[in-house]
């Protein structure tokens, strides 16, 4: 009985196997295999989740794990590395020596702070010779105030750390640093242009804090306020042509701008511009160069706010007032991405570029390209890529904005 019913379960048994697999000597499908993880994308998308101007607890741990991802590409798979925002620049451009560079966020530094605010460049030498010629000149004309640093741009700050370790401050850690360490006088010197988005940004944060200290003030950006339209100009403005425009006529190896203007050259300061009701600003300084006598300096922006200072616009005048040569330099306070890659980069979309070759050029909002003419050729433009913060007398312009703050 028991042997009769074995051999009826094996009979089952085998009934049932011939019903999978559909015949007795196929096999089944083999379980396909995972895929094997990519290791060029899993950099990049890890360089992209650092892109954010939102700072958490892991945001430190994200940039080590970018960096990790990158060291162990080969050389070949890191020409390979593209995301929304990441690419083989994000860690393999050479800017400079970081070592070179001071975050200033050192801690026991007694009860006066003075707290310059940039928004920050991932460019090492820019960020030693632009933002750190400011500081240092605040640092010696007020020896009895700590000088420490904040950058407003979390997407640099991010930058900074995943590939050279330094770690930069943001406003709100900063801010609470100071805090900490005791703080009783606070001076904040923002190194920004104008009055826009990112100094309200700053005041917004300041907010929080402002209970904090015995005494807070924040001395006026570069060009001191706004006014109401155009024609409104003031001593800052002046103050800052003037240092720009030399500097700019002397790296150009001319002894004037008469004598740049007689070999029919042009000089265009870029800025970048913004959508904020600041942009008004750069037709500010526009309508300075012209009272100073400036008549062969132009006004441009990267994101062309206001129009007018579009490169389209900008060209175009160039070529009405006859000019045939053109130096570019940056309205900015850095010598950065803008700076390296928008203004001088040899690629099209850059105005340098489309300086030299004219033709068709993208312009922000419009719906087609516009047509910018024709190139002065490579013989005829140049450019002189020196932030504003490393001029002397620009430093000049911020040493005293903070001293009338410390008057206050």
């Amino acid at each position: 009985m028991k042997k009769k019913l074995l051999v009826l379960l094996l009979g089952l048994s085998m009934i049932m196997m011939f019903a999978v697999t559909g015949c007795g000597n196929q096999t089944s499908e083999p379980e396909p295999e995972e895929a094997s993880s990519d290791p060029v994308a899993e950099c990049a998308a890890l360089i992209d989740a650092i892109y954010v101007q939102e700072y958490t607890d892991d945001t430190y741990a994200q940039c080590e794990a970018a960096k990790a991802a990158w060291d162990a590409l080969t050389d070949e798979q890191k020409e390979q590395v593209e995301g929304e925002e990441a690419s083989p620049d994000y860690f393999g451009a050479d800017t400079g020596d970081a070592s070179k560079d001071d975050p200033l966020n050192q801690d026991d530094i007694g009860e006066n702070e003075l707290l310059v605010v940039s928004f920050g460049t991932s460019f090492n030498d820019s960020r030693v010779q632009d933002i750190g010629g400011i500081e240092k000149a605040l640092q010696e004309a007020n020896p009895d105030w700590s000088v420490r640093r904040a950058f407003t741009a979390q997407i640099i700050i991010n930058h900074i750390y995943a590939r050279d370790g330094e770690k930069i401050d943001n406003v709100d850690q900063a801010l609470q640093r100071a805090v900490d360490n005791g703080v009783k006088n606070l001076v904040i010197q923002p190194t920004h242009l104008m009055h826009g988005a990112e100094y309200e940004e700053l005041m917004a944060a300041l907010e929080n804090y402002k209970d904090k200290f015995e005494k807070v003030a924040v001395a006026e950006p570069l060009l001191g306020s706004v006014g109401e339209d155009a024609s409104v100009i003031n001593a800052d403005k002046e103050a800052t042509a003037q240092a720009v425009v030399a500097e700019a006529v002397s790296a150009g190896g001319f002894d004037s701008l008469d004598a740049a203007a007689a070999d029919g050259t042009a000089f265009v300061l870029m800025g970048h511009g913004t959508s904020h009701e600041a942009n008004v600003t750069y037709d500010q300084m526009q309508e300075q160069m012209k009272q100073l006598g400036y008549e062969n300096v132009f006004i441009g922006t990267v994101e062309g706010k206001p129009e007018d200072t579009a490169f389209p616009a900008v060209k175009k005048a160039l070529e009405d007032a006859g000019y045939t040569k053109v130096i570019l330099r940056p309205l900015m306070v850095v010598a950065g991405d803008h700076a390296n890659n928008d203004m001088a980069g040899d690629e099209e979309g850059s105005w340098y570029y489309g300086m030299v070759n004219g033709g068709e050029f993208e312009v922000e909002g419009a719906d087609a390209p516009v047509d910018t003419g024709a190139g002065l050729g490579a013989d005829n433009v140049s450019c002189q890529i020196e932030g504003l913060g490393r001029i002397p007398a620009i430093q000049e312009i911020y040493v005293a904005h903070t001293a009338d703050a410390m008057n206050q």
